[in-house]
């Protein structure tokens, strides 16, 4: 671990034990805004972390940025950090300012994509957007929309369109978004917006994931060495060795598979790397989250235990910007247009020229 990381890790670990209690989770899945929490990211500029210095950023390198995403995972603090960080790696390619403040990302459906009218050269927005990351609560929203086919990358005012908000099983808000004729603040063209938008999403997700992946792999460790059973920790036993050795083995591919789509997409998402990591990270969450379980037995399932506030984002969040399935059927897809005679080059170097995998 860097200097730099270990910095983040630091000041994350200090906001976390100032303003993110239980309380704060609890009033947080209820509806409040966690004002304190966020400002307090925003403070030592962690919600601009994506944002390169020269677009008015921190400067960080995106490695780092996604260790500090990672130990906010960890932390489960209710705060839409992974969103704000895609949307702003979509704006600055696309060419546009970042707003200050909490973004969020939004698209239509694949059969009813958002639609962008240009009238008296000022653009509307138009459509439906779903179950929209803390949509309605965010300073801005990020859209894909289509202008004359085009894909165009729409920057929208974030109260815009709110309908009505129901929560993931985690607890954080997804909203619907109805756009008629929403004002648009900024827009631009972005080649494979709505591909790019997706990719984003599932890395940063992945990432999310292996923090609360290794929360549930500690709460897991801590509690096997507490709980007595015939005299003895049930650490002690070696089923129960088994099972913890099994889901600390997912735990370090989940993270192995993460790290190197960090490392692939610092400057662009790889779609391929994206695809191995959101593929292999979900499944070591589902696995993971259930021997978490099975090891706190019935403690596991209560409230008032905090393993919940981890394995909840897992199941949650492995749905999110596309499942296991979706993404181990873009490699499938990928590997099936390479062919067998480069299968072993595709599989070595995760790279293919001129493979565009569908989206």
């Amino acid at each position: 671990m860097s200097t730099i990381e270990q910095d983040l890790v630091t000041t994350i670990d200090r906001i976390a034990a100032d303003h993110c209690d239980r309380a704060a989770r609890e009033q947080a899945e209820k509806g409040q805004w966690p004002a304190a929490l966020w400002q307090a990211l925003a403070d030592v500029g962690l919600t601009a972390a994506t944002v390169p210095e020269a677009h008015g950023g921190p400067g960080l390198e995106f490695d780092d940025a996604m260790a500090a995403l990672r130990r906010s995972a960890y932390h489960a603090l209710p705060v839409p950090l992974a969103e704000t960080f895609a949307a702003a790696r979509l704006l600055v390619a696309a060419g546009l300012i970042v707003p200050s403040g909490a973004l969020t990302v939004a698209q239509g459906g694949e059969s009813e994509p958002l639609q962008l009218v240009e009238r008296d050269g000022v653009l509307r927005l138009t459509g439906i957007a779903r179950r929209v990351p803390w949509g309605g609560q965010c300073a801005a929203t990020v859209v894909v929309a289509r202008l004359d086919g085009r894909e165009m990358l729409a920057v929208v005012d974030g109260a815009a369109g709110f309908v009505a908000s129901e929560r993931n099983l985690a607890g954080e808000p997804r909203a619907m978004l109805e756009f008629d004729r929403a004002a648009v603040l900024a827009a631009a063209p972005l080649e494979r917006a709505s591909a790019r938008l997706a990719e984003e999403g599932a890395l940063m997700r992945s990432v999310q994931m292996t923090g609360a992946l290794s929360r549930s792999l500690e709460h897991a460790i801590q509690y096997a060495n507490e709980r007595i059973a015939f005299g003895r920790p049930i650490a002690k036993f070696q089923a129960v060795q088994q099972m913890l050795a099994v889901m600390a083995g997912h735990a370090a591919a989940a993270s192995a598979a993460a790290d190197f789509a960090v490392e692939r997409s610092a400057e662009e998402t790889n779609r391929l790397a994206v695809s191995v990591a959101k593929s292999r990270v979900g499944e070591a969450a589902g696995r993971g989250a259930e021997i978490a379980h099975q090891v706190h037995g019935a403690m596991g399932f209560t409230h008032e235990h905090n393993l919940h506030w981890s394995t909840r984002r897992l199941w949650a969040w492995r749905d999110e910007f596309g499942g296991d399935a979706f993404w181990q059927m873009q490699l499938g897809r990928a590997a099936a247009v390479v062919g067998a005679d480069a299968l072993w080059t595709f599989l070595a170097t995760m790279s293919a020229p001129s493979l565009e995998v569908a989206a």
